[in-house]
C-alpha cells in the first residue's frame, strides 16, 4: 500500500511532538477567502474529530487516508482522514477519532499511540473538527467499510510535510468562487478541509 517517503518513525515521532508543541491557531474553510461572506459567530457547529494515522513502515513514514464511498450525502467520492462527528458517548475527540477508525478502516484502537492535538478546523458545511495525531503500532490489516469508504490508501508524511507540494486552487460553490489547498498524490486529489487540516500540520513541522 505505501510507497516513497523517507521520514523514519522515531524522527517522525521526535518531529510531531515538537510540531505539537508549537502554539497555532486553528483553522478554517475561510481562511483563503477573506472577500466572501463572514462567518457567522451564532451558527451551531457540530463537534468532529478525524485521525492523521502516522504508519511506520519499511524505514519510512506514511498518512492513511480514505476515499469516501460515491453513495454518500456528504462529500462524496473526496479524500478524507478517517473520522466523524462525536457521538454522545464519546469522552474525547480522542475517542471520536478511534472510534472512527475503527469503524472506518478497522484500525483497533489500541495500536494507536495518540500524541496530541492540533487546532480546530471549522468547514464551510458547519463542522468543528479536532485533528489527533497518533502513530499506529505494530500495522495492522485495513478493511474498508463498504457504506462510507470507498478506497483506503496512505500518503508518505515527507510528501505532506513539504509546504512547496502545496498549491492554492479554486472552483465554484454554490454560485460564489472559493479558494482551497490542494495536496495531490499520484491518483488521489487530497484538497479542501483535509488538505488544509495536513497543511497546518506541515507549517509546524518546518525548521
Amino acid at each position: 500500500m505505501p510507497r516513497g517517503g523517507r521520514v523514519s518513525p522515531d524522527d517522525a515521532r521526535t518531529t510531531l511532538l515538537r510540531a505539537l508543541a508549537r502554539p497555532a491557531a486553528g483553522s478554517s474553510d475561510y481562511d483563503l477567502n477573506p472577500g466572501g461572506p463572514g462567518i457567522d459567530p451564532a451558527r451551531p457547529l457540530r463537534a468532529a474529530a478525524v485521525l492523521i494515522g502516522v504508519l511506520p513502515v519499511a524505514g519510512a513514514c506514511h498518512i492513511v487516508l480514505t476515499k469516501r464511498a460515491s453513495g454518500l450525502r456528504h462529500h462524496p467520492g473526496q479524500i478524507a482522514l478517517p473520522g466523524g462527528k462525536v457521538d454522545d458517548g464519546d469522552g474525547s475527540p480522542e475517542a471520536t477519532a478511534l472510534r472512527e477508525a475503527r469503524e472506518e478502516i478497522a484500525l483497533p484502537p489500541d495500536r494507536v499511540e495518540v500524541l496530541g492535538q492540533l487546532p480546530a478546523h471549522e468547514t464551510v458545511t458547519g463542522f468543528r473538527m479536532t485533528p489527533v495525531i497518533g502513530v499506529i503500532r505494530g500495522g495492522f490489516d485495513p478493511v474498508a467499510q463498504a457504506s462510507e469508504v470507498a478506497e483506503i490508501f496512505t500518503v508518505p508524511l515527507s510528501h505532506l510535510a513539504d509546504l512547496a507540494r502545496y498549491r492554492v486552487e479554486r472552483r465554484l460553490w454554490r454560485g460564489q468562487w472559493r479558494n482551497y489547498y490542494a495536496v495531490p498524490w499520484g491518483p488521489y486529489y487530497i484538497w479542501g478541509a483535509t488538505a488544509r487540516i495536513l497543511r497546518g500540520l506541515a507549517e509546524r513541522m518546518g525548521p
